[in-house]
């Protein structure tokens, strides 16, 4: 898996808005990627320097819907979430300090 198939997408929550300002981010990864492989691909990407990795999959959520038959009921997707911290010399990813 390269760089990009690991690192899916970064996740803006209140809580990792907070983070910012310590160097803790947020991303949603691939399932099958391990804390190893998820530090590499935050150093390759951003040429940061990962301090540590905490990850979590994130259990979907039971939504129901009314439609003309009755009620549907599902569920969306699981998802797994790492939190990376940089260490403290390392510059901080540009892509969220513009919003913050």
């Amino acid at each position: 898996m390269n760089a990009y198939e690991i690192i899916k997408k970064p996740l803006m929550t209140e809580k990792s808005y907070a983070g910012i300002q310590n160097k803790v981010y947020t991303f949603v990864v691939d399932k099958r990627a391990g804390k190893v492989e998820i530090k590499k691909a935050v150093e390759e990407i951003f040429k940061v320097q990962v301090e540590k990795v905490n990850t979590l999959i994130v259990k979907g959520k039971t939504v129901s819907r009314n439609t003309r038959s009755g009620v549907t009921v599902g569920n969306t997707g699981d998802y797994k979430k790492a939190i990376v911290t940089l260490t403290k010399d390392s510059k901080p990813i540009a892509f969220f300090e513009s919003l913050s």
